[in-house]
C-alpha cells in the first residue's frame, strides 16, 4: 500500500465517524419524534445526557462533518489514478483499500444526508 493511500483512508474513516456523530446527536432524536417515539427520545436523553449538549452545537458539528466529507472526497478523487505497488499482494491490497474507501465514503455521505434531512429539512416537510 502506498503512503498516499493512508491519509485518504484515515480521512474517509474520520468522515464516517463524524457523520455518525451528526446522525446520533441530531437526526436520530428528530426521526424518533417524527415517528411518534418521543418516549424513546426521553429515555435516550436520560441515559445519555451528552446528546443534549452535543445538539446545542449541531450547526458546528454538521459544518465540520461536511468539511471532512468534502476533503475526503477531494483527496480520494485526487489519488484515484495513483499507481499501486508492483508486488502482486500489495497491489491487490491497494485495489481493495480503494474500493473499501469508496464504499465507506459513500456510506458516510448517505449517513450525513439522512442526518441533514432530519436535522434541518424534516421540520418543514413533516411539520
Amino acid at each position: 500500500m502506498q503512503n498516499s493511500e493512508r491519509p485518504t483512508s484515515a480521512l474517509v474513516w474520520i468522515a464516517l465517524f463524524t457523520s455518525f456523530g451528526t446522525l446520533i446527536c441530531c437526526a436520530l432524536p428528530a426521526m424518533l419524534v417524527a415517528l411518534g417515539a418521543g418516549a424513546v427520545v426521553a429515555g435516550l436523553v436520560t441515559a445519555v445526557p451528552q446528546v443534549v449538549a452535543i445538539s446545542i452545537y449541531k450547526d458546528y458539528m454538521f459544518a465540520g462533518a461536511g468539511v471532512l466529507l468534502l476533503t475526503a472526497a477531494v483527496m480520494r478523487y485526487a489519488t484515484r489514478n495513483a499507481p499501486c505497488p508492483i508486488d502482486p499482494h500489495e497491489a491487490d491490497a491497494c485495489r481493495r483499500l480503494r474500493r473499501l474507501s469508496g464504499w465507506i465514503l459513500g456510506a458516510a455521505g448517505l449517513v450525513y444526508a439522512v442526518g441533514f434531512f432530519f436535522a434541518y429539512i424534516a421540520i418543514y416537510v413533516l411539520g
